[in-house]
């Protein structure tokens, strides 16, 4: 009896060997692709980022790009686009997705569309804020047929592919903005108050996850790049807060495209709070300290990153709903009219291997962020924020306690609404796993 149990144990585990021997031998090749298109919108159009605007831009400092990166297994397609913009409402996201769903054929929730947050970017909807300003129809247009574009040429460049995944450090260019007073009141700090020695600043995330895709001869042809900071380093002085710019996100990717080769983006992390702290130095170096700064940390990361083709790409994606304020302040800046009772959105998952890429709506505040790493304990966790929609501010519930610009005059969404973020990205994570 022993020896048939034996048998019967070691007859099972060569079929388990033999089928993952021949699962692996099936499997297709990654492939991979990367492409951008410009979209720099043309002097004259209005801006988005800064409710003081009182004229169109007139000025273009750099220029601003959609970029999109494609993996496909041979059962799955996937696709990432990053666009130099402040935000995506959901409504053009999804105009993209049908487009990308004709022709190269990817479903809707294979893609996932974010934006590096930009304050010197074109607006592409209209907003109570800008009552009294017009959108640019015709240029939005435009940007959707094109940032669909850029998904369609990375589709049409795919080749066998390796990818892999590493994290880095930069916490001397950071810190949170929402800025403790020694009265327990909250403010947003534009720059280190260095005199208030009293004041205590909040939590940071200094990490910074880098993604490299090689072809098969170890030749870089992309990166994604994803970090939680505020891209306001421009200067706000008149001279220009007029012009067009893609900010420190825009020359951190020059400096690794320039310095490594291939097409990087730069996706925003849970930036929400988070600001840079060389924002207040002259006028126009900042941008381009931040961008150096976080880009030669970047090309340090991707010497040593460890890749794999053997690869297996999912997907998920799930409608959230969050409760709004039943009441909105005199001086809020969000618009409420279509949303009395709550704001339906989505949150997205890709799996590439052990890389998990988790796609959040609006601008989300760093404890949210960090609060999922912790729970989800996961190595190679990306986590984008204002990705396929834009619903304002995702606070915390200690932030609506607290006070402070981004849990009331920058949010309908009411207290709660940080949790439910939390605990449905955690069950989507799960999910995937």
């Amino acid at each position: 009896m022993r020896k048939y149990i034996t048998f019967k144990a070691i007859l099972l585990i060569g079929a388990i060997l033999f089928n993952n021997i021949c699962s692996s031998a099936g499997r297709a090749a990654l492939k991979g692709g990367v492409a951008k298109i410009n979209i720099t919108p043309p002097i004259g159009i209005w801006l988005s980022g800064y409710g003081r605007r009182d004229k169109p831009s007139d000025d273009i400092v750099d220029e601003l790009y959609a970029k999109a990166l494609v993996l496909d297994d041979g059962q799955n397609t996937i696709a990432i686009v990053s666009a130099d913009l402040v935000g995506i409402p959901l409504e053009i996201t999804n105009q993209i997705r049908g487009i990308v769903k004709e022709k190269p054929g990817i479903p809707e929730k294979n893609v996932l569309i974010c934006a590096t947050h930009t304050h010197y970017g074109p607006m592409i909807r209209q907003r109570k804020i800008y009552d009294n300003l017009a959108v640019d129809k015709s240029y939005v247009q435009t940007l959707i047929k094109k940032t669909a574009g850029s998904v369609l040429i990375a589709y049409k460049n795919m080749k066998e592919v390796k990818i892999g995944a590493v994290k880095g450090q930069v916490p001397e260019i950071v810190y949170n903005r929402r800025t403790k007073m020694p009265d327990g009141s909250v403010r947003v700090t534009w720059g280190i108050p260095y005199n208030e020695s009293e004041v205590t600043f909040g939590p940071t995330e200094p990490e910074v996850c880098v993604l490299r895709i090689e072809d098969m001869s170890g030749e870089i042809i992309g990166s994604l790049v994803n970090f939680a900071c505020h891209p306001t380093s421009g200067s706000i002085f008149p001279d220009w807060l007029y012009s067009v710019s893609a900010d420190f996100p825009g020359q951190t990717t020059r400096v690794v495209e320039q310095m490594e080769g291939g097409i990087c983006l730069f996706t925003q992390g849970t930036g929400g709070n988070m600001a840079a702290i060389t924002r207040l130095h002259e006028r126009k170096k900042p941008r381009l300290q931040m961008g150096n700064a976080l880009g030669g940390e970047v090309l340090r990361r991707l010497q040593f990153i460890s890749t794999s083709g053997d690869v297996t790409l999912k997907s998920l994606r799930k409608n959230i709903r969050f409760p709004t304020k039943k009441t909105l302040p005199d001086d809020s800046i969000m618009d409420d009219d279509k949303f009395k009772n709550d704001l339906t959105t989505e949150i997205q998952v890709f799996k590439v291997g052990d890389i998990y890429i988790l796609g959040l709506p609006g601008e989300v505040l760093v404890e949210i962020g960090l609060e999922i790493k912790k729970r989800a304990s996961i190595e190679n966790l990306f986590i984008i924020s204002l990705s396929n929609d834009v619903c304002g501010y995702v606070c915390h519930s200690q932030a609506y306690e607290e006070g402070g610009y981004e849990s009331t005059t920058a949010t309908i969404l009411a207290k709660g609404a940080g949790e439910i973020m939390i605990k449905e990205a955690l069950d989507l994570l799960n999910q995937i796993k």
